[in-house]
Parts: C-alpha cells; structure tokens; sequence
C-alpha cells in the first residue's frame, strides 16, 4: 500500500510522509498535479493521494478532476491536505471526487483519524 504526497513544498511532503510512513505506506512525491499525474500514467497506482490546492503547474482540484475522469484510477483515495478552508472549496473539492478534506494545520492524528475514516488504516489500540 502506498500513498502519493502532492504538494509544492518539500518541508510538508516531508511532514506528511513521516505522518504516513508510521501508519504503514510507501510513499511517492510529487512537487504538482502534473507530476503526479505522471506517477499514475507511469503506471505507479496508489492507494492514496493526500493532494494539496494550491500548487504551479497543475493545482488539485485539476489533479483530482483528472484522477475522476479515467474509470482505471476510480479507486484511487483522495484527501486535500490545504490550507484552502472556505466551505465553498471544501464542497467544490468533495463534490469533484475527494473523499477528505483536511486543512493546514494538522495533526499527526487528523491525519490518521481521516485514514480510519476512510478505512486505510486500522484504529491504534491503547497499550
């Protein structure tokens, strides 16, 4: 199971892939919606895509509007991870396809509370 981390600042792909990588994924980077869209047209399908708004080249909604329009990737798990926070782009980005929205900034915990949500990872058990 692996996640792809899209987002224009390394600092935040770093965050996000050491968040990610403790709840069990291999992860891909990519620095835009185009290059993620690269990883998928390579061939590389994740299990997961945490997908940041705003970002050069291709943002990502686009990423996502894209990701919806090929029927291959329609299983692919789709999370914004921004700081766009607006109830207008919340439901604009949910309504294009993604599955969670979380905004910046996040927990640790946000982030694997939103993947029990959606079933990707299993609830930690108190020791």
């Amino acid at each position: 199971m692996y996640a792809l981390i899209i987002d224009d600042s390394r600092a935040m792909r770093s965050i996000l892939r050491r968040i990610v990588t403790d709840l069990g994924f291999e992860t891909l980077e990519a620095a835009d919606g185009q290059e993620a869209l690269d990883h998928l047209n390579a061939g590389r399908i994740p299990t997961l895509c945490l997908i940041d708004w705003n970002m050069p080249v291709m943002d990502g909604y686009t990423f996502i509007t894209n990701v919806r329009a090929n029927s291959e990737w329609r299983d692919i798990t789709l999370m914004m991870v921004t700081t766009e926070s607006e109830h207008g782009q919340i439901v604009k980005a949910l309504a294009a396809g993604a599955h969670e929205y979380v905004i910046k900034p996040f927990t640790p915990d946000a982030i694997a509370d939103k993947l029990e949500l959606l079933g990707l990872v299993a609830k930690a058990v108190p020791a």
